[in-house]
């Protein structure tokens, strides 16, 4: 089985090249991150006819996930237990975003998750963010004893060797002791970063700024993530990250800023 995970910044946008991707690695799980959109907006009529279901969780044009499934999508859950909230603006009660979602695709639990950016250290975007992730750890540990998978958009760069320049965010979020802390309870816990054995580093990324030709000049972060409990770990055969799918020069269309991060299991 492959399962793929994309941040794909607007499925309505880049519907075209999701169905060429699922049809080009021949995909049989893809989670999505930032849909952009709700469910009855999403142009879903191409896929289905490929033999896919969806599962989609969408209130606007921010955020959104969406699982991709022609293995079976069953089980559907919008958000997980103790998913926090966050409130747009001060006085508003706190609003369940529309960050995670899971199903069960051949027999694997799968979770799209789409971590909050946490926007600047002394911002309560950052406070709401390292929340998200307690809360999100307290939830898996429950998970696992059964093949799972927690994939997406983690928005964390876990060591030195996920960011192209580390003194470039020395005050900025993504690299801070306490996301990196978080990060790192998961593994504690006993998920692994199943990619990083297939995809070693340095200078392998998975996200590359629209800003000065980031991508072309290879300075980006690694910051989407495929985290495995032990039975889903030792299942996985080969892991890659799809580099095409952010060059600029390769299909039709402006690309995500993200590349999708593709994960082979064995039987």
């Amino acid at each position: 089985m492959r399962i793929a995970t994309w941040n794909v910044n607007s499925l309505r946008s880049r519907i075209d090249r999701v169905e060429r991707f699922l049809e080009r690695h021949d995909v049989d799980v893809l989670a999505l991150q930032e849909t952009k959109a709700r469910e009855d907006q999403l142009p879903l009529m191409g896929l289905q006819s490929m033999g896919y279901e969806v599962a989609a969780a969408g209130t606007n044009q921010w955020n959104g996930v969406a699982i991709i499934s022609r293995v079976g999508l069953d089980d559907i859950q919008v958000g997980f237990p103790g998913q926090p909230g966050w409130a747009k603006q001060a006085g508003d009660p706190p609003e369940i975003e529309s960050r995670a979602l899971g199903a069960t695709c051949g027999g694997v639990r799968v979770w799209s998750l789409y971590v909050p950016n946490g926007r600047k250290p002394d911002d309560p975007h950052y406070v709401y963010k390292l929340d998200w992730l307690a809360r999100l750890r307290e939830a898996s540990g429950s998970w696992l004893d059964s093949p799972t998978a927690l994939v997406g958009d983690w928005n964390v760069c876990p060591t030195d060797a996920d960011v192209f320049d580390v003194a470039q965010f020395k005050n900025s979020t993504h690299v801070t002791p306490p996301e990196r802390a978080a990060f790192q309870g998961f593994i504690d816990d006993g998920f692994a970063d199943v990619v990083r054995p297939h995809a070693p580093g340095p200078d392998v990324y998975t996200y590359w700024d629209y800003y000065r030709q980031r991508f072309e000049r290879n300075r980006g972060l690694r910051i989407d993530f495929v985290l495995g409990s032990p039975s889903f770990a030792e299942r996985v055969s080969g892991a890659f990250i799809d580099t095409d799918e952010r060059d600029p020069a390769q299909g039709t269309g402006s690309p995500s800023d993200h590349a999708p991060v593709i994960v082979d299991l064995s039987d």
